[in-house]
């Protein structure tokens, strides 16, 4: 079974991916298969139990790391750079034999050669969810929300951002009318910019979420997945048909979940910055759950 994990991106997806490649019925896609073109089988076979054996230091970002990947590299040479890099999100109509067949090769042949129950795979940006559906019947998805106003704060911090562009430049296509006018109401401020962005991505999961069966959707907040790891880890592998090892335990207790970065927008940005994400924002935040 094929187990997905999509965020906006800056959203706690990767902690949330990481730590469920720790389960020893878990595969995934390493670093050194991204970067590795022609990667031999055993690096395939044997890399989810060497991530689960190497010490936390060499599994960190920031760092030379060996760890899961989201494998845009490999997924770019062996699929298309339409999976990786399109300006607006995927359907099941993008969905050519041509594509599905050469999707369906690059997992199946990584998720057989780890031999795992679930194979388990992320993607930030676009949720790509109804192609990957339309691809995967059976497969289910993971979606890590976070704080929209936390997510255009860290945005703006990133080297890869190229929201600095505007639309004409950046990773998500033209701005819908009403957005536009919205950031040209504001004097184009690239702070809402990025905020706008969210929304955007955070409509474009609704529609992916209505496409597909409630059963194959789960939505965490990645706030919640820092306040209550052991709860929502455990409904999230429950979600994937997984239960609470011993062996998933011995992983979970390499990992550290700090609240101390979630609310940091607070302080990388002005009073005035925050009231215009606030009054942007509004109905996506409350949608889930986020005060104001």
């Amino acid at each position: 079974m094929f187990g997905f994990v999509i965020g906006s991106g800056r959203c706690g997806s990767t902690l949330v991916h990481e730590v469920l490649a720790r389960h020893p019925e878990v595969g995934f896609l390493t670093n050194l298969d991204d970067r590795w073109n022609r990667c031999p089988g055993p690096v395939r076979r044997r890399g989810g139990a060497v991530y689960r054996r190497v010490p936390p230091g060499l599994t960190r970002k920031g760092r030379l790391r060996f760890a899961p990947s989201e494998g845009y590299r490999a997924l770019s040479r062996e699929v298309s750079p339409l999976l990786t890099d399109p300006f607006r999100d995927l359907t099941a109509a993008d969905a050519t034999p041509w594509l599905s067949g050469r999707l369906r090769t690059f997992f199946e042949t990584r998720a057989a050669a780890g031999g795992a129950p679930v194979f388990s795979h992320k993607f930030t940006g676009w949720p790509r969810a109804a192609l990957l559906h339309e691809v995967f019947p059976d497969a289910r998805f993971v979606h890590v929300v976070r704080d929209g106003r936390a997510v255009a704060n860290s945005w703006l911090q990133m080297p890869w951002w190229r929201g600095h562009l505007g639309p004409a430049g950046w990773h998500f296509g033209p701005l819908p009318e009403p957005y536009a006018a919205e950031w040209d109401a504001a004097d184009r401020s690239f702070v809402l910019l990025a905020g706008i962005a969210w929304k955007l991505l955070m409509d474009s999961y609704e529609t992916a979420r209505a496409a597909l069966p409630a059963d194959a959707w789960l939505e965490v907040r990645y706030e919640d997945v820092l306040t209550d790891p052991r709860g929502q880890l455990k409904t999230i592998l429950e979600f994937l048909g997984l239960t609470w090892t011993p062996g998933f335990e011995r992983g979970f207790a390499r990992h550290t979940f700090s609240p101390a970065r979630a609310a940091a927008f607070r302080r990388d940005l002005s009073a005035a910055q925050q009231a215009e994400l606030d009054r942007s924002l509004e109905p996506h935040l409350t949608r889930f759950a986020y005060p104001l």
